[in-house]
Formats: structure tokens, C-alpha cells, sequence
């Protein structure tokens, strides 16, 4: 991996942020993919995912969310609470799903008792639920209130114009990243899992054009490598993964995490926005068309036939289904995948974890061994 990449994706402040702040440019994060990136660079804002891998605790998290709760919007939360989001102008809350959703009032609250928490900019970007003639209509709506937000708190003007350069711009993205999992799940293995995942987050935390450039540069290396990658080849499905570590210990016991259908991952980029047409239109459409996530209520179906498609496109011999504790739509929909996929003649181990640095790594080493071992008896059955 390279050292440029593996920078950007270490801090939630990299070289490329400090640079367009340095510049007197704008940032602006988000935790949930279904806020469209494309609406914020046409506005010349500065796109970025919101993580927390560097939340040492959850001390801030605990006491405005509760302890029973998923561990990745408390560590959003105790981020602001220390300050470490402090070079933000602004942040966008999706209600991603009914915790996320809350992040929004818990980070209002916070804000009063903690001076400096709460980010100049704080908007409330709300996505239905359901794909219909409707729900469109209004998520339409939703969009042209959160761009008149921007030009009113921000003093700037995006124009159609901009909106298409921007789609142009994300779309170049996603066929690119759509190159990238060809090299994960060909016949010989060009890139490991780890390694498509940190690109993969790099994109997410820095200019999108320049992100193109260096993605054009890492495909061309990776495609001129002679050796393919050994190992037992498996998909990673679930919740939020924003670090490395967890795919770093399955490929250390002798996997290949050839595919993903994370939403850091490969699920991110799977649609285009259409480039004619009423841009806000397209970019609604497209975001509101990514049931892929099971925040989307009704759609198992074809989730399933999403995650069973990429399991044989990429050849797997087992999927992992993890989520992080507490994760309600995650941990309730990897059962019934558990039940379908083990019908369908695909193992699956399903797994629980906590989100950020791996303290349970001796426990997932020991799980992932016993799930590689089965693999392997299963292929030695006649």
C-alpha cells in the first residue's frame, strides 16, 4: 500500500484537508453514504466521510447516547466532544438509522455543555425509506432545501451546471473503483482486500478529482503485478468498516478478501448518477435507488440477490457477516443472510465485534481459523 495512502487514512485530518483549509477552502463530513458528495463539490466545499478510528474512549459517547447503543455514532460523538473535528465548517446527519438519526439531537445537546463541539454548519439531511414516485418527489425537495442551506449559510451559488461537472467528477470515481474490485475478484487475485479498502477510504477523504488521478496511478501498478494473492477466498459483509485491522487479521490467517458489500467498500460505488436530465433530479434518484443498505425497509430481496451475485462473481468460498454490537438493521438482517446463504451451499460465519481498534482481535483470530478450517474440510468432502 502506499505510504500517501496509508496517511490519509490514519488521521480524520490528512495532508489534502490541511492543504484546501490552508487555501481558505471549506470542509464539511458526513457519517451515512446516502448524502450526496456531488451537491457539496459543486458548491466548492471540501467532501468528507466522518469517521472515529482514533476514539479512544466513549466516556462523551456514554453519557449524551447510553450504553446500550452501537459503538460507531458514540465515537462520532466523543470525537467532537475532544475537539478532533474542530477543523470542520460544517457537518451533515443522515438518518442512516434511528441512532445515527439521534447523533443529530445528541450532538445539539453536547454543544451546549461542551464549548467548541458543535460545528459552525450543523444540517439534518433526512432519506426516506422507500423507493416510490413520492418518496422521490420529496427526497427531491429535501435536496433543493439542503442546496439552498449551502448557498444561504455559505454565500455561494451551485448551479447546474456545477452539479453536472460534479456528477462527471464522482462518476469517473465509481468506474474506477469498479476496475478495482475486477482486480479483487478476478481469477489471480491482483490486490488484497486490505489494500482495496484503504484506497477505497482514501477516496472518501479527500478531493474527488485528485482522488481520480492517484486511483488512475494505483490501478496501473496493480495491473502490471505478476503474482496473484493466495488464499481462501471470502466475502466481508455488514456494518461500518472505516479502518483496516479487521481485514488485516482474516487475510493474516490465510484469507483473500476477494469482495465486499461494505458501505466504505464496494456498495458505495455501485450506481452512476444518469448525466442528463435535471441534475438534482438524477442525484436524487441515485442515491434514493441504493437499497443496498438494509436501512432501506422492503428490499431483502433484492439484497440478497445483490450479495449472492457478488459471492459467485468473485468465486467465494465463505462470507463473513459482521456487525457491531448493538446494530439493529445490520444484526437483524446478517441472520436471515446466515440462513439463506448456508441453503445455498455458501458457509457463512456471522460475527459481533465493537467499532475501532480491535481489543477483541485474540477472540476473531480464533473465530476466523475455525471458519477457514471448516472451509477446508468441506472442499476435502466427496
Amino acid at each position: 500500500m502506499r505510504e500517501e495512502i496509508h496517511e490519509v487514512i490514519s488521521r480524520v485530518e490528512n495532508r489534502y484537508i490541511t492543504k484546501w483549509k490552508s487555501e481558505g477552502g471549506k470542509v464539511i463530513s458526513f457519517p451515512c453514504t446516502y448524502v450526496p458528495g456531488e451537491v457539496l463539490w459543486a458548491a466548492g466545499i471540501l467532501p468528507v466521510r466522518m469517521r472515529a478510528m482514533e476514539a479512544m474512549s466513549t466516556s462523551i459517547g456514554d453519557t449524551y447516547f447510553g450504553p446500550v447503543v452501537c459503538s460507531f455514532p458514540k465515537c462520532l460523538l466523543q470525537m467532537a466532544g475532544e475537539g478532533k473535528y474542530s477543523f470542520l465548517d460544517g457537518a451533515i446527519i443522515c438518518n442512516g438509522c434511528d441512532t445515527m438519526r439521534r447523533l443529530d439531537d445528541c450532538w445539539r445537546k453536547m454543544g451546549e455543555d461542551i464549548q467548541g463541539a458543535l460545528p459552525p454548519y450543523l444540517f439534518h439531511y433526512a432519506a426516506p425509506h422507500k423507493v416510490t414516485d413520492y418518496s422521490l418527489k420529496w427526497f427531491v425537495d429535501e435536496t433543493r432545501r439542503f442546496i439552498a442551506s449551502l448557498e444561504e449559510r455559505f454565500g455561494c451559488r451551485i448551479t447546474e451546471d456545477g452539479l453536472r461537472k460534479a456528477i462527471r467528477i464522482y462518476n469517473r470515481g465509481r468506474e474506477l473503483l469498479g476496475r478495482l474490485d475486477e482486480l479483487r475478484m478476478g481469477e489471480r487475485v491482483l490486490i488484497s482486500g486490505t489494500e482495496a479498502m484503504a484506497v477505497m477510504i482514501a477516496g472518501t477523504a479527500m478531493p474527488p478529482d485528485v482522488f481520480n488521478e492517484l486511483l488512475e496511478e494505483v490501478l496501473a501498478e496493480v495491473e502490471c503485478r505478476q503474482e496473484g494473492i493466495p488464499g481462501k477466498r471470502l466475502l466481508l459483509a455488514g456494518s461500518v468498516i472505516d479502518d483496516l485491522d479487521l481485514l488485516r487479521v482474516i487475510e493474516e490467517e490465510g484469507a483473500v478478501v476477494v469482495a465486499d458489500t461494505l458501505c466504505f467498500g464496494s456498495r458505495s460505488h455501485k450506481d452512476a448518477v444518469a448525466e442528463d436530465g435535471d441534475p438534482v433530479e438524477a442525484i436524487a434518484r441515485r442515491y434514493l435507488d441504493a437499497i443496498y443498505c438494509p436501512r432501506m425497509f422492503g428490499y431483502y430481496k433484492q439484497r440478497f440477490a445483490f450479495l449472492r451475485e457478488m459471492a459467485e462473481r468473485a468465486g467465494v468460498e465463505g462470507v463473513i457477516l459482521q456487525n457491531i454490537r448493538f446494530c439493529d438493521l445490520h444484526g437483524s438482517e446478517n441472520g436471515i443472510f446466515e440462513r439463506d446463504l448456508e441453503a445455498a451451499g455458501i458457509p457463512c460465519m456471522k460475527m459481533e465485534r465493537e467499532y475501532g481498534p480491535l481489543g477483541e482481535e485474540g477472540r476473531i483470530k480464533m473465530r476466523i481459523d475455525a471458519f477457514l478450517e471448516r472451509i477446508s474440510e468441506r472442499k476435502e468432502q466427496p
